[in-house]
């Protein structure tokens, strides 16, 4: 069983994991609207991969015979001047999810649960590949410069990308 601690400290990641999706998901439609499918398609796809994390914690608190508390979501914002601040925006909220993880791997040691911190360990590699998807982007949107035709070629790489849900649907025995 997860220690009170945990239990809230997970509680409160799987908050933070489906905002994460709600806030790609608003800055997919953003993208969408400057006409950017390409963006638009990898910030959705980064959506779904946030609500199959939040999904993730809570099936494993439910395992480990914990009580998710699931609070509001709060509303992401709205607006977004372009790509170039959509991916700032993505990279410092990457930054920020980072910091929950280590805090909750680090509570997990705190508190002898060497199971937690195994799971966590998972999110803790997850999170490097994750900022650097979001600087990989924002270097390249950099050397773009206000070149359209280059921005376009890279909105069309971004197309390519789907959705690999990373946890697999456990079958019945």
């Amino acid at each position: 069983m997860l220690s009170e601690k945990l239990t809230n400290a997970l509680s409160e990641q799987i908050n933070a994991e489906y905002y994460a999706a709600y806030l790609y998901l608003s800055m997919s439609a953003i993208a969408n609207d400057l006409g950017l499918k390409g963006f638009a398609n990898w910030l959705f796809v980064q959506a779904q991969e946030e609500m199959a994390h939040g999904t993730h914690i809570y099936e494993y608190m439910i395992e480990r015979n914990a009580i998710p508390i699931l609070k509001a979501i709060e509303q992401p914002p709205s607006s977004f001047a372009g790509a170039n601040e959509i991916f700032k925006a993505v990279y410092v909220h990457e930054q920020k999810v980072t910091a929950l993880i280590n805090t909750i791997a680090t509570l997990a040691l705190q508190e002898s649960d060497h199971a937690c911190y195994q799971f966590m360990m998972w999110y803790v590699n997850e999170q490097v590949e994750e900022e650097a998807n979001a600087t990989d982007v924002l270097d390249r949107l950099h050397l773009i410069g206000e070149t359209d035709g280059l921005l376009l070629t890279l909105d069309m790489e971004l197309a390519a990308r789907v959705f690999v849900n990373p946890f697999p649907a456990k079958t019945a025995n």
